[in-house]
Formats: structure tokens, C-alpha cells, sequence
């Protein structure tokens, strides 16, 4: 049996990473008098920021390295990059944005991939790293975080209260950045997504008033699931639950190609079970080129994981066991070994920036369509097999259980497609080499989507915001319902009527 090289595999398994904050010391170079000039001569703001905060300016490594993207198509332009060290330096960071007609973007990661990031061709950075605090409260059912914490600092320091929170999977992804947008994890099936967990927040909002809004503000709603549109968040108090299973169980289980058809179909019959996969169940799967296990080819990862057990059960995984793998590697251990075992481990490569563009176009679906699967794989694989260009990129399937997310009243958030089943997404990696290829790979990721979408014999598709691409609709994001639009359009003439949140996946 073949080891696979799963630092080279699974280099480019960043759809939904942000990268691991660092706590740079101020630079060396940081001369307001010298790099400052006109409206970001930032001296009247260093005034009035915290102690901790810093300014860092172009040309010095600490600017160079907080303002890197994971995806260089598209990038936002950055002029100055303001850390803040309170929340309150946020507000006045903001005020000062405002008061100067200067574009502003807040980051934890940068790995939104957005297309819509590059309308920013100027602007203030506001890196959130230092605020990255997690305090479990003193009855152990809530926990208040800091806007820029990341995944792994909240797992660790709740796990080591015997407490979980939902987050998203990769250890690098920060706790607000893919909840803004609903966000997905593995404990959804228990609880609902990542913003479902929200009980309060403090949020800047568009003319820099810091404020503290729960479930009585008309702005609850929309933040979560569009949040991104209305503010920046600089701490959250979420949910929390005592530690239900230690124990979790993973089997990968690898195919050749020509085994599209027969393990999706598996899927369907033996795991998702028209839309009942048990709570406890997750199963993930990648199309991606590996040329020790298959050198022609892209071959298919598929994973089953199981919570409560040492051995994923056989019911599960026999299926997949008939069809014929090239290999089966199980593992078994704690929660807290999910993220390496899927390669997403904040010292593992999705959690690097490595100058590459990574564009995503995702869909939703409701079960596998074998033949519209057969279809997008043969496809993927003569777009990326052998010396091409995109020989890295990687077709994404997350099939979580849904029964928490499904249990919340769809008209409760702005978060649109609760009656989804699986996340789909073709990740197109590429070093940049032009408009060209930039082209072609937007072609190539929208019909890999479009075929998803006929398979599911709807005339539109579904979008995850949080993986757009940045030419979906609002409708495709935000869901086509009249009433979601009309609200989501409403609040945002209330809150941010000039737009200063206009950068991610942007409500016109």
C-alpha cells in the first residue's frame, strides 16, 4: 500500500481557511512622518489608539506579512495596515477612515477569495489579531471571543475547560469569519451552524459607533449570514456545551476515477439516506491529483468520520470497502485531531500563504448525482491532469449531518439554505500568469458548477458566501425569497447607507 504525500495533496485544502494570526512586533521602519502622506498621514490616529495597537506601513516586513492574501486574484489594495489593541481602536480606526474618504477592510486571515476584494484599490487594513481573547463565562454556557481569535486557540482553551463551540474545521479559520457568513462545522449536526450559536456582539458599525446588539436589534438578523455587509465584529458571546464524545474515529478510503459513479452512489444509499445522516456522521471527499497513487489521473479521498467510537462502523464503511479502493487508512483519537487528520492543521500547508490564486465556485446540493458527478469529474480531470497549469486544484464535497441546522427556523438569520445537504466547490488553483488564464479558469469553475446545478434539475443554484467566487447574485448568495431581499436591501440603507461595507460579497 502507497503512503500518500499529504503535504503536497493537500497544499491547496484552504476553502474555508483563514491563515494563523501572529502578533507582529511594531516595525522597524514605522515612520509616520516619512511614509504618510496626505489622507493617510496617520498621525492624528496613532494619537488617539491604545498602547498596544500598531501601524504598519509599505515596504517593512510586518506590513508585507499582515496584509498577504491566500489568494492573489483580485486582491484588495492596501495602503496602511492599523492592528488594533482594543476594540475601541476599531471605532477609531473606522472614524478615522470616514473622516478621510479612505476605504477600509477588516482581516483576521485574508483568505476570503472574492473577486469583489479587488474593488478595494485603496484603503486602511484593520488586522485583528490581537484581539483574540476566549474567556468561558462563570456558568459555563456561554464563552465571550475576541473578533480576531482563531479556531485552534478556542478549541484548545474550551476543550481544556471541557467545553466545545461550534467553529469551522480548519484550526487557521477564525471563529467570525465564517460565522458572519452562517458558517459551517463539525458539531452542526448538534447545534446548528456557527451563527446560530451567537448571543450578543460588539460590532463597529459604518459610522464607527461601537455597540453591543443581541436578538431585540432589527441588525441581528442580517449579521448572521450577511454580517460581512455591517459591520466589524470585535468580540462575540457564543454558546457553549460540555464535551458529549471524546472519542472520534476517521476512515480515508482512496478511489481511482472510474470509481465516480459506484462511490457516490454509496454516499447517497449508505450515508446521507435522502437527508437523515446521523448526527454523528460526517463524510468529505476531494478529487485531486496524486500521481503516486494514480499518474494519469486525479484520484478521490473519501471520508468517513464517526463521533463516540475508536472504529468507524462498518455499516458506514463496508460499501465503500466492496467498490475496491486503492487504500483504506483509518485513525482514531479526539475532537481535537479532526483538523490534522483532514490536513487542516494550523502547521500543515492550507494554513500557509504560498502566492497562488485559489477562486472557488460552490454550490449546494441536496444528494449526489451520479451522473452529473461522473460528468464534472471527467471534466475536472482533463482540465488538471498531467503538466497543466491548474494541475494543483482540488473539487471539494462536505456532507455534514444537517439535522441541528435544519431544526432552526429558516426565517431566524439571514443564512438562506438550511434544506441542503452537501457543500460542493471545484477550488482552481493556479499561479497568476494573466487575464488569460484568469479567464479560462472562470470558465472552467462555472461549468464545473453548472453541471452540479443541472443535476439537480433546478434552473438556479445555491451558494455558500463564505466560497464565493464573486459573480453570483445576490439571490444565489442570500437566497431568492423576495422578502429576504427586501429585508437584507432594508437594513442595509439603514446601516450602511453609503456602503463602507462593500467589499465582500457586496448587498447593492
Amino acid at each position: 500500500m502507497y503512503q500518500f504525500k499529504m503535504e503536497v495533496a493537500m497544499a491547496i485544502v484552504a476553502w474555508a481557511c483563514t491563515a494563523v494570526g501572529q502578533n507582529l512586533p511594531l516595525a522597524r521602519s514605522h515612520d509616520p512622518g516619512h511614509h504618510s502622506r496626505g489622507n493617510y498621514d496617520m498621525t492624528d490616529l496613532q494619537a488617539k489608539l491604545s498602547s498596544s495597537a500598531k501601524i504598519y506601513y509599505p515596504n517593512t516586513t510586518e506590513f508585507e506579512a499582515a496584509s498577504a492574501r491566500w489568494s492573489l486574484l483580485d486582491e484588495p489594495t492596501v495602503n496602511v495596515v492599523v492592528v488594533p489593541g482594543t476594540e475601541n481602536d476599531v471605532a477609531e480606526t473606522v472614524q478615522f477612515a470616514n473622516q478621510r474618504d479612505l476605504p477600509f477592510l477588516a482581516s483576521t486571515g485574508a483568505h476570503g477569495s472574492l473577486t469583489s476584494l479587488g474593488k478595494m484599490t485603496q484603503g486602511i487594513e484593520i488586522y485583528m489579531t490581537q484581539l483574540n481573547t476566549v474567556t468561558v463565562s462563570g456558568d459555563g454556557k456561554t464563552a465571550t471571543i475576541g473578533g480576531g481569535a482563531m479556531a485552534k486557540a478556542v478549541v484548545d482553551e474550551l476543550w481544556n475547560a471541557g467545553k466545545q463551540a461550534v467553529t469551522g474545521t480548519c484550526e487557521c479559520v477564525s471563529i467570525l469569519g465564517p460565522g458572519l457568513g452562517g458558517g459551517h462545522g463539525w458539531l452542526q449536526g448538534h447545534h446548528g451552524l456557527v451563527a446560530d450559536q451567537f448571543v450578543s456582539m460588539n460590532v463597529v458599525l459604518a459610522n464607527g459607533a461601537l455597540t453591543t446588539i443581541n436578538a431585540k436589534s432589527d441588525l441581528w438578523w442580517a449579521m448572521k449570514g450577511a454580517g460581512h455587509n455591517f459591520g466589524i465584529v470585535t468580540s462575540l458571546t457564543t454558546k457553549v456545551f460540555d464535551i458529549q464524545y471524546s472519542n472520534w474515529a476517521i476512515e480515508t478510503i482512496t478511489f481511482s476515477g472510474d470509481k465516480v459513479g459506484a462511490v457516490y452512489q454509496a454516499a447517497n444509499d449508505y450515508l446521507l439516506k435522502n437527508g437523515t445522516q446521523p448526527v454523528g456522521l460526517i463524510n468529505w471527499s476531494y478529487w485531486l491529483n496524486n500521481p503516486g497513487a494514480d499518474p494519469n489521473n486525479p484520484v478521490i479521498i473519501f471520508y468517513i468520520i464517526q463521533e463516540g467510537v475508536t472504529t468507524v462502523d462498518s455499516a458506514y464503511t463496508r460499501p465503500f470497502h466492496d467498490i475496491g479502493p486503492l487504500s483504506i487508512q483509518p485513525a482514531s483519537g479526539t475532537y481535537t485531531d479532526l483538523a490534522s487528520w483532514t490536513g487542516i492543521a494550523n502547521n500543515q500547508p492550507p494554513c500557509q500563504k504560498a502566492a497562488l490564486a485559489n477562486p472557488r465556485f460552490p454550490i449546494y446540493l441536496q444528494s449526489y448525482n451520479v451522473d452529473a458527478q461522473t460528468k464534472a469529474y471527467n471534466v475536472f480531470a482533463n482540465a488538471v491532469r498531467g503538466t497543466s497549469a491548474l494541475n494543483n486544484s482540488i473539487f471539494m464535497f462536505e456532507g455534514y449531518s444537517m439535522e441541528g441546522v435544519q431544526a432552526i427556523p429558516s426565517d431566524s438569520s439571514a443564512f438562506a439554505f438550511r434544506s441542503e445537504n452537501i457543500l460542493a466547490a471545484p477550488l482552481i488553483n493556479y499561479l497568476p500568469a494573466g487575464s488569460t488564464l484568469d479567464s479560462q479558469v472562470a470558465n472552467l469553475g462555472n461549468k464545473l458548477r453548472d453541471i452540479l446545478r443541472d443535476g439537480t434539475g433546478m434552473d438556479d443554484f445555491r451558494a455558500y458566501v463564505n466560497y464565493a467566487y464573486g459573480d453570483e447574485s445576490l439571490q444565489e448568495l442570500y437566497g431568492c425569497e423576495s422578502w429576504r431581499q427586501d429585508r437584507l436591501k432594508a437594513l442595509k440603507a439603514k446601516y450602511d447607507p453609503t456602503g463602507k461595507f462593500s467589499f465582500y460579497a457586496p448587498i447593492a
